[in-house]
């Protein structure tokens, strides 16, 4: 069963453009390091709707096994690094079962 994981990052008012457009580049490669994501994106908002909430993130996952290894994985564990480095201030997930409404 095919797993979508959203996120959205709220960030520090010091975290700059360049800092977030870095951390991004970094979310979109763990397409290429980890097995079993199908499809990655992540972009800002565009809308100002979003609460503060300045950059989403949307995955999706073959099954549970490779979301339940992508959370805890040093490749993901890097870029969360990073993301608090850079002044993360917030995150709101949201993870549900893709292809449960067949």
């Amino acid at each position: 069963m095919m797993i979508q994981h959203l996120v959205l990052f709220k960030f520090s008012s010091g975290t700059t453009k360049e800092q977030k457009e870095e951390a991004m580049k970094r979310l979109r490669h763990l397409k290429e390091e980890l097995p079993g994501i199908l499809d990655l994106h992540t972009n800002v908002d565009f809308s100002k709707m979003a609460k503060g909430y300045e950059v989403g993130l949307a995955a999706q996952f073959t099954n549970m096994a490779a979301f339940e290894n992508y959370v805890p994985s040093k490749e993901h564990q890097a870029v969360v690094s990073y993301l608090k480095e850079i002044g993360l201030a917030d995150v709101l997930e949201f993870n549900f079962h893709a292809d449960a409404d067949k």
